[in-house]
């Protein structure tokens, strides 16, 4: 299976994510970009190309009214 490369932020970002989601949090912007010490500007970029690669997907809140931005789930690499 190939392995996928990442950039330092890249790297910081999903790493932020999985840790958010070991520790039951869930993995709204606001949290990663604090997880991160990024801004939720400076995190647009490597959450859609984790995406692209296959290690996040997002997922917009599930009822209506109750919206706090999406979460960023990571996929568990291989």
């Amino acid at each position: 299976m190939q392995q996928v490369r990442l950039s330092e932020v890249e790297e910081r970002v999903y790493q932020a994510v999985t840790a958010l989601e070991t520790r039951g949090h869930v993995p709204y912007p606001d949290l990663i970009a604090q997880e991160t010490g990024m801004s939720e500007e400076e995190l647009n970029a490597p959450l859609h190309l984790l995406t692209e690669k296959g290690l996040l997907h997002r997922e917009d809140s599930p009822m209506a009214g109750l919206d706090f931005g999406p979460r960023w789930c990571a996929r568990q690499m291989a």
